[in-house]
């Protein structure tokens, strides 16, 4: 498995912008797509993003469509969430996650599909 390591989150207000990172560390980084999750209080995990191996193509949530952008750089072993016009209901304890097979092409967007996860990184946003 990968090591996941978030970071970058803080209270934010309302409309203001976040870039989140994450840094792995372990098993070949270019070789696995990745993912960005999140989960607010009470509430159940929930996809928000997802990026292939090489990064040329990705996916989002209809809730962060066109606010939000994910990518990765292979050189560093990082992925990326570029949060834009950020709204209350985006505050939530952010996850990023490896997916558990090497070389898969589909998008996923199930957390059952991903074994590596970083330990989280809260984001707040309010006024």
């Amino acid at each position: 498995q990968v090591r996941l390591a978030e970071s970058g989150g803080r209270l934010v207000q309302i409309g203001g912008s976040l870039r989140l990172s994450c840094e792995a560390s372990g098993r070949a980084f270019s070789s696995y797509a990745m993912g960005w999750f999140r989960q607010a209080p009470g509430k159940e995990r929930e996809f928000v993003a997802w990026i292939n191996l090489s990064g040329t193509n990705t996916y989002y949530a209809d809730s962060v469509k066109g606010r939000f952008t994910i990518s990765r750089d292979n050189a560093k072993n990082a992925v990326y969430l570029q949060m834009n016009s950020l709204k209350p209901e985006d505050t939530a304890v952010y996850y990023c996650a490896a997916d558990r097979a090497f070389y898969r092409q589909v998008i996923i967007t199930a957390a059952y599909e991903y074994n590596s996860w970083g330990q989280g990184t809260q984001v707040t946003v309010s006024s």
